[in-house]
């Protein structure tokens, strides 16, 4: 038996925020992941009462917060750009916290797999900055895997020497564009785990990263490079998986995400139903 909690993306319904909360409980999700970047829930938007309000209806559920996304674009890799971006960044922090979570995932952008590369110190500048006022908070900005191998990605986090930028695990990211490993990841990245997607999927042909996330202009392919799928359907090796995330002593939560698909409900039931089975 394993101890993880099971949270679910709440844009993930599809639907306003009260019915998604509702949905959520209704099938038995612990926590719930949110965007905070625009929108009402946006720290801009976010007036002190209504923070208390948001807060309060999550409990009222029976639920937490597991984590706010804050993903804001095409990362750090632009320097003329990054000062508004982080000072964003850091607003959305202030209101995890005050929505008593510690966490905010984020994409960063692709890191370069030569540090030598000229972004690869212009994200790194950026991401010291974020990891020094995380620390301030005793909190964390996760970056989400995906763009880059494991080993990349642990190399350029190990250059920052703080756990304020740290990791959330999207196993579905690394085999849908890097093929990578993600048994392999729990292991390289075990010192700065804290937080985890529930996603399944494969990679169709290989596609350039910086395609794939949007730091070159380039025609759309045709066909997709790679496709979502239910959890179990895809190329994530789930018992793996969640034994190595259970070995490095993760315990926190594998939060449902389901970004395609025409019944979102129907297909959360179905990866909470999956991964309560692989738990008990």
């Amino acid at each position: 038996m394993y101890h993880f909690s099971i949270g679910v993306m709440l844009e993930s319904f599809r639907t306003d925020i009260p019915n998604a909360l509702k949905k959520a409980a209704l099938l038995g999700a612990q926590g719930i992941q949110v965007y905070a970047t625009t929108g009402e829930l946006s720290p801009e938007m976010m007036t002190k009462e209504k923070r208390r309000e948001f807060l309060k209806m999550v409990k009222d559920h029976g639920l937490i917060i597991s984590a706010l996304c804050g993903d804001l674009g095409h990362g750090f890799g632009n320097p003329e750009k990054n000062p508004e971006l982080l000072e964003k960044s850091k607003r959305i922090l202030d209101l995890a916290k005050e929505l008593e979570t510690d966490i905010v995932t984020t994409h960063i952008g692709v890191v370069p797999a030569d540090p030598a590369h000229p972004r690869y110190g212009v994200m790194q500048q950026a991401c010291f900055e974020l990891a020094q006022y995380a620390d301030s908070l005793d909190a964390h900005f996760a970056i989400e895997t995906g763009p880059e191998t494991s080993a990349t990605l642990k190399r350029f986090l190990d250059g920052l020497h703080s756990t304020g930028v740290a990791v959330n695990l999207d196993p579905a990211n690394l085999v849908m564009v890097t093929e990578d490993d993600p048994v392999r990841a729990v292991h390289t990245l075990k010192d700065y785990i804290v937080h985890t997607h529930a996603k399944d999927g494969r990679r169709n042909f290989y596609r350039d990263p910086e395609v794939i996330y949007g730091l070159v202009e380039e025609e759309m392919l045709a066909s997709e490079s790679f496709t979502e799928l239910p959890l179990g359907e895809g190329k994530v090796p789930f018992p793996e998986y969640l034994k190595a995330l259970d070995e490095i002593g993760y315990h926190g939560f594998l939060t449902i995400e389901r970004e395609v698909g025409e019944e979102p409900e129907k297909d959360i039931q179905t990866a909470m139903a999956y991964l309560k089975a692989l738990i008990k």
